[in-house]
């Protein structure tokens, strides 16, 4: 039997995807599809499947012992390197599966951090990385250093080299932990005040499963050329790009890292800093594919990562994207009856633009003031705070005053005031 290695990469290899359907899990009619996409973007190539109902998992080898041996003939008939779960498994689950079947057992987090860890390019991508990997590798490096335990000597109070080696080990692990979250939180912070100096300029931020079209539409709307790719995970870094959206003026759009259903926690927390971009938001759009099978589960999925970075509340919009490799109306009448705020577009075609373009223009109106504002002509510096925080449409001068009619946020209003200001209210919701 080989000696298997924790620290290669998946990359060339061949492997034989499993997943085990647990109650209370939605599954389309291909439950390893998603899987099998994963394992296509990490390189690998999959020579068979295999999948079990049950009530719960084995504790010892996840499967039951039917299916690790049944799994244990398909391997070998199609010489497969390694074994990738759809399920996340324990360190014992892992061990016990690899003694069994003689080859490499992933999980799922495991195969995301892979993939994860090659698409890292910028400094803090590959720091979130890192600290995601080492977290889910500190219960497990005893199983990583079963090459060294071996050497172990002696009997009770006698410390073989692999041991030692493991201490040092989880010592170092630890203390990289600490310096990685040190520096990731300085990041974040530095981030927070990155985005939030950008208070007099409205922004929006892309989010949505992974794949959904997000770049494409960031392309589209923005004249930029950002990296695209059909693949998961194509890019994993926020890209921020001048957007001048028709009948309102410039905004900020972000295109965000994409999600997936169980994403792993590590990689949620690791990533806080890059989705700072969305945490701070005026708006989300929320891009789905709307051809892809799964699409619900995705919403679904999108939502569960929202909710579990604290912005689930947030203002939001749903865009189905890629309508037009839809196989008919009726597919897009059944997401739109389910979804009727939902606005539909292809960001490939250019189809609905103009619909999504108004729909971000009424939803950045909300909490927004149509006014006229009367003041002295020597007020320069309230002149000079509405043409920094607001829109101003026109000037009219009378009399040693002057109106200035504007559009401006709830949140500059309490700023407007003066003995000699006058203050006109157009509206309540204001409209571009």
């Amino acid at each position: 039997m080989k000696e298997l290695s924790r620290t290669e990469t998946v990359t060339t290899e061949t492997a034989v995807l499993v997943g085990v359907l647990l109650p209370g899990r939605t599954y389309g009619e291909d439950p390893l599809a998603e899987l099998a996409g994963l394992a296509e973007t990490a390189g690998v190539v999959v020579a068979g499947s295999l999948v079990q109902r049950r009530h719960q998992p084995l504790a010892s080898t996840y499967l039951g012992s039917g299916k690790v041996e049944e799994l244990r003939l398909l391997v070998e008939a199609v010489e497969a390197d390694l074994i990738i779960f759809d399920n996340d498994l324990s360190p014992g689950q892992t061990r016990n599966l690899e003694k069994t079947t003689g080859v490499k057992v992933l999980d799922r987090t495991e195969l995301i951090l892979d993939i994860f860890a090659h698409r890292a390019q910028t400094h803090q991508a590959r720091l979130a990385v890192e600290l995601a990997q080492l977290e889910y590798a500190m219960p497990r490096l005893k199983r990583m250093w079963t090459h060294l335990s071996r050497q172990a000597q002696g009997g009770v109070g006698l410390r073989g080299p692999g041991e030692k080696q493991l201490e040092v080990d989880r010592r170092l692990a630890a203390k990289r932990i600490a310096d990685l979250r040190r520096e990731l939180h300085a990041i974040e912070r530095r981030k927070q005040r990155e985005v939030a100096a950008r208070h007099d300029r409205m922004t929006v931020s892309l989010v949505g499963y992974t794949n959904a079209g997000k770049s494409t539409l960031l392309n589209v709307l923005t004249g930029a050329d950002v990296f695209v790719q059909n693949a998961l995970f194509a890019t994993l870094d926020t890209r921020t790009r001048r957007w001048q959206l028709p009948g309102w003026g410039p905004v900020l759009l972000s295109d965000t890292v994409g999600f997936i259903r169980d994403l792993p926690h590590h990689l949620v927390e690791s990533f806080k800093a890059t989705l700072e971009e969305a945490r701070q938001t005026d708006l989300l759009l929320h891009v789905a594919d709307a051809a892809n099978p799964d699409v619900y589960d995705q919403i679904a999925a999108t939502f569960g990562v929202l909710e579990e970075i604290g912005i689930d509340q947030k203002n939001t919009i749903l865009v189905l994207n890629k309508i037009d490799l839809l196989p008919d109306r009726a597919r897009l009448d059944a997401l739109l009856t389910r979804y009727p705020n939902a606005v539909s577009i292809s960001a490939a075609s250019g189809r609905g633009l103009g619909e999504l373009t108004d729909a971000v223009s009424r939803a950045l109106s909300r909490g927004f003031h149509e006014l006229d504002v009367e003041m002295g002509v020597d007020n320069g510096r309230l002149m000079a705070y509405l043409a920094a925080h607001g829109e101003i449409f026109a000037k009219h001068y009378q009399d040693g005053r002057v109106t200035v009619h504007c559009r401006l946020a709830q949140r500059y209003l309490g700023a407007v005031h003066g003995e000699d200001v006058r203050i006109e209210r157009h509206d309540q919701a204001g409209s571009p």
